[in-house]
């Protein structure tokens, strides 16, 4: 029997693991790192670009580069048109409301550009393997509904991939925290805050058992809305100077949300950073450069409303496994947002203790992922998942009824 691989297919960068004798192995891509931006792009001589490179070309190549398509899976057109016009593609209405991807006059379904993503992971497993690779253990948010694990799966199968399993993220997390803990009963909190998901799961683990006891969360929160506080704001402070509104140039956008990451990343660490972007735009031929210093402070005031948006779930998730604060013995924090330092401080003054960073946040998913995919190959011994439906299941007629 071949391996059964572990996907984390990430809205901003995905992963992938394999068991290697009793390890989780995270495999390196071509370029030897360790996760993938979830990025496609499309060049102008018909060749597809994935991964570091397609996000490295995304400036010049602003409207046939795609990122973050995890939050338009399985999601109707009329849900999501905010975030359409957030980013510089060119995302379109199909038929019944569905979502189409316009390249140039050619219509792609979110599953289609996942899928590229997918049979990217696939192939960097197999290059580390050394033999071909057919099945897969692919995780998704606690939250996503029925109609987004659907579309998933439908990438898995476009990839050529049999997805034998899809778990949630916080639960892959917790499993790879837990796989050296058999011993201990304890219940932890899984806090994942990726780049366009949140998640938190509340888990009893007590000898090889893993039992979630509740979930919750938002599945349109993540890095990306804390990019997006930064680049309306410089959009903002540039329109009220110059009357121009960069957002509605895709090459200025851009140009924007790449800056907005940086600076969000580096004032993790730093208290105040610089964004600097010569000839952002012309007017009558002259052009106007974009300089703008942005304090950790200010990035704090301008998040305040996403950083509160994590904590109401939080509430909820303890009270639907009828427990307190107090009864959490260790709170885990997964995905590259929750690296924000007010995010950190958010999360010790509602559990009051501080969170645990023992596992990497941008690796655990997949890891956990590759446990999974050992569990179902017979590879992984003594290991039992218990996870819960997060939202109630129903049968929609055709004529809409639910």
């Amino acid at each position: 029997m071949g391996k059964i691989i572990g996907i984390d297919l990430g809205t901003t960068n995905s992963c992938v693991a394999v068991m290697e004798g009793n390890e989780p192995v995270v495999i390196p891509n071509d370029e030897g790192r360790r996760t993938t931006p979830s990025v496609v792009a499309f060049m102008d001589n018909g060749e597809r670009k994935i991964g570091d490179p397609a996000k490295r070309q995304a400036i010049t190549n602003p409207v046939r580069t795609i990122f973050s398509i995890k939050r338009f899976m399985g999601n109707r057109f009329s849900e999501v048109k905010n975030e359409a016009e957030r980013v510089p593609y060119k995302v379109t209405k199909g038929d019944n409301d569905t979502i189409r991807i316009d390249i140039e006059g050619r219509a792609y379904t979110p599953q289609e550009i996942s899928a590229m993503i997918l049979q990217k992971m696939k192939k960097v497993a197999e290059d580390y393997l050394g033999s071909e690779v057919t099945e897969a253990v692919v995780t998704v948010p606690a939250y996503f509904n029925d109609s987004q694990r659907q579309a998933t799966k439908e990438a898995g199968e476009i990839a050529g991939l049999k997805i034998n399993r899809i778990i949630n993220e916080p639960t892959a997390a917790a499993l790879a925290y837990g796989l050296d803990k058999k011993g201990l009963d304890s219940t932890i909190a899984v806090f994942d805050l990726g780049g366009g998901t949140f998640d938190i799961s509340i888990l009893e683990l007590g000898d090889g058992v893993f039992e979630v006891k509740s979930t919750n969360g938002d599945t349109h929160l993540g890095g990306d809305d804390f990019d997006q506080v930064i680049i309306n704001f410089l959009a903002e402070t540039f329109k009220s100077a110059e009357n121009i509104d960069l957002r509605k140039d895709p090459m200025a956008l851009q140009r924007l949300k790449d800056a907005a990451e940086k600076a969000k990343i580096e004032l993790s660490s730093a208290s105040e950073t610089e964004i600097n972007l010569p000839y952002i735009t012309a007017v009558d031929g002259v052009p106007k450069h974009l300089v703008q210093k942005i304090t950790r402070a200010k990035f704090e005031q301008l998040a305040d409303d996403l950083v509160s948006r994590t904590l109401k779930p939080c509430e909820e998730a303890l009270k639907d496994a009828g427990l307190s604060k107090s009864d959490i013995d260790e709170v885990i924090l997964v995905g590259g947002s929750t690296r924000i330092p007010r995010i950190q401080q958010a999360v010790e003054e509602f559990f009051g203790k501080k969170p645990n960073r023992s596992v990497n946040p941008d690796e655990v998913v997949a890891i956990g992922a590759a446990i999974q995919g050992g569990v179902l190959s017979g590879d992984v011994q003594d290991v039992l998942l218990l996870d819960v439906t997060p939202l109630s299941l129903g049968i929609e007629t055709m004529g809409g009824v639910f």
